[in-house]
């Protein structure tokens, strides 16, 4: 017998054993989270799906784990309209953000009147024939919200997602006060890892700048590159990366909406998921 029939007649042996053990387990079905991890695991190992296949599945499993609180856009960093503002005044918001649902508030963000669709604002182009700006009216455009509790497990909101056909929530603490919103974007990057599209093209640069004092910095940006571009001298001897160096000062994967202060520096966690931060939302304090 040849090498190759000898690696063949391993990997065959390795594959029985495997199968003996999981119809073994299956005779009386996973009795716990883990025994059906540990299954999909060495279904892994034994090369019946890929990596990013078994990544799915823990994330699947852990939609009944996470609550909504870990993933949303925390009430600071939800860019709104209000409900009195002209459209001279909105379209900019639109434009910059790149966003395409906005919730609509009245005198404070506790006040969540509904959402805006970007795509309800094409009929007011200065290129679409009958253009009247004057003919905008708000009360026409807006949407009710959807609005769920900062407990709620991911699994569930995706059914209320896909049974409702909404795509954004607002979250209200135990005390009905808005704490953020959810996107449905939000829920599935759980699942698949990040979900990149235009926009996020545009926020892979690794430094953009939003204000005079406010600037969205790419995790994987290089702490030389960093320092370059804000004259500081942050270390660079143990970590390459500005995410590195963050990471090793949370002490811990920070979620979204996560907050450090360094120096005159505020670094707010932007975007991130269950296995690593992709951005940050840097705030730069008066000298």
């Amino acid at each position: 017998m040849n090498e190759d029939q000898d690696h063949t007649k391993g990997e065959d042996n390795g594959l029985a054993l495997w199968w003996r053990r999981v119809t073994q387990r299956l005779a009386g079905g996973p009795r716990t989270r883990e025994d059906l991890l540990d299954m999909l695991r060495e279904a892994r190992a034994a090369e019946l799906m890929d990596a990013d296949a078994l990544t799915m599945f823990e994330g699947i499993l852990q939609t009944a784990e996470t609550q909504v609180r870990d993933v949303m856009i925390p009430r600071a960093q939800m860019v709104v309209v209000e409900h009195d503002w002209p459209l001279d005044r909105i379209i900019p918001v639109v434009v910059e953000s790149g966003h395409s649902r906005f919730p609509v508030v009245g005198e404070s963000k506790d006040e969540v009147i509904g959402i805006l669709l970007a795509k309800d604002l094409l009929k007011f182009s200065a290129g679409v024939p009958g253009f009247d700006p004057a003919t905008f009216d708000m009360r026409r455009l807006v949407r009710p919200a959807a609005f769920v509790p900062e407990s709620k497990r991911l699994n569930v909101l995706l059914k209320d997602f896909r049974r409702s056909r909404n795509h954004m929530a607002i979250v209200v603490d135990e005390y009905g006060g808005v704490a953020g919103l959810v996107t449905i974007e939000d829920v599935l990057e759980q699942i698949v890892g990040e979900i990149d599209d235009e926009y996020d093209e545009a926020e892979s640069a690794p430094i953009l700048k939003q204000d005079e004092r406010r600037f969205l910095v790419n995790a994987l940006t290089p702490i030389a590159d960093f320092n370059a571009y804000f004259g500081t001298d942050f270390s660079d001897e143990e970590f390459d990366t500005v995410g590195g160096l963050l990471m090793h000062r949370f002490g811990h994967m920070p979620k979204r909406g996560e907050s450090i202060r360094i120096d005159r520096f505020t670094f707010i966690v932007q975007r991130a998921d269950s296995r690593r931060v992709y951005l940050f939302q840097v705030t730069l304090s008066p000298a």
